[in-house]
């Protein structure tokens, strides 16, 4: 059995997504393990609490004086608990890279739109939807990627696509790309490493 660790700053709905599906045996020989929070108020630590969650951390940015050191707790953390999986789920840091190196092909991290559109710097929460809305495409949906030294860089394992309707406000849209994409994208693609399923070779993610 795998252990599972999820990092969370907000309300963690895709923890939750993680979690419901665990609970229906849907997560195959993977467990929500750990979660660890960069925010004390963050609602994901009570829906980690109400779940059972072995291990419960808040890492908070503001007691480190830089990001590497930040990073660096996260990872003797992680590393203390024998993590085999980082799942970042809502996560509004940028990982080090030398994080991004310990942890090669092992951090997932979903991201609101179908990349490469919309993604990268500064490209997060409610800005994806304004900008697919401003450029008026008429499909997007969520990406499931595994993490490297570049913002929603790495390579792809899972996409999902949902229509742009007319009338859509960027609001809307955020809920329908959680709701038909990202809740069921990220427990996927969690169960499928759980399962030895991803084969990374280059850039390119294939499902054995």
């Amino acid at each position: 059995m795998l252990k599972i660790a999820v990092l969370v700053s907000g309300g963690g709905s895709n923890l939750q997504a993680i979690l419901d599906s665990a609970s229906r045996g849907e997560i195959i020989n993977g467990k929500v393990y750990a979660v660890i929070s960069s925010r004390e108020d963050a609602y994901a630590l009570k829906r980690a609490e109400a779940a059972g969650v072995e291990h419960i951390k808040v890492i908070s940015p503001k007691d480190f004086e830089s990001r590497g050191e930040f990073t660096a707790k996260i990872t003797d953390t992680l590393k203390s608990l024998d993590i085999d999986l980082v799942v970042l789920a809502g996560f509004m840091h940028v990982l080090s890279d030398d994080f991004c190196r310990e942890y090669r092909n092992r951090v997932m991290n979903v991201h609101p739109s179908l990349i490469p559109a919309f993604c990268g710097d500064g490209y997060y929460g409610l800005r994806v939807h304004k900008s697919v809305l401003d450029y008026g495409v008429k499909v997007t949906g969520a990406t499931v990627h595994f993490v490297n030294e570049v913002t929603d860089g790495g390579p792809i394992i899972l996409q999902k696509s949902i229509e742009v309707r007319d009338g859509d406000t960027p609001e809307t849209l955020q809920r329908r790309v959680m709701e038909e994409c990202e809740w069921v994208l990220l427990p996927e693609a969690v169960s499928l490493f759980c399962q030895g399923r991803l084969e990374v070779c280059g850039n390119h993610v294939y499902i054995k």
